[in-house]
């Protein structure tokens, strides 16, 4: 297996020496579909509604001015990288964030981007 091994990687304010660690080819993959998640931006703007609240797809849709096959298809995406998650409620479906970490790094680009 491939591995990748980085002196410095600057995190958080600091910088993190990770010369004994390596990064094997599947978190590589993970931090690279993650960053592919937040470089879409439908996926931000449902990522950021589902910041504060659960919303059904239709309630997503309605509010991003977007078809339900739209949210649903990115939706998929985002349920498959373990970003959102949903619970059901007789026939409907209720999505929320599920990776604390990945919300506090897209509202951190969103403020630095704002300033």
């Amino acid at each position: 297996m491939n591995t990748y091994s980085y002196t410095h990687i600057f995190l958080g304010g600091g910088l993190l020496d990770t010369n004994t660690e390596n990064l094997d080819e599947e978190t590589l993959f993970v931090v690279s579909q993650t960053f592919k998640a937040l470089g879409d931006p439908t996926r931000i703007r449902i990522l950021h509604l589902l910041f504060a609240n659960e919303y059904s797809v239709n309630g997503i849709a309605e509010a991003l001015s977007l078809r339900q096959s739209t949210v649903s298809h990115q939706l998929r995406f985002l349920k498959n990288l373990r970003l959102v998650k949903y619970r059901r409620e007789g026939t409907t479906l209720y999505y929320s964030h599920d990776d604390e970490h990945v919300m506090k790094i897209l509202e951190q680009m969103i403020e630095h981007a704002r300033h």
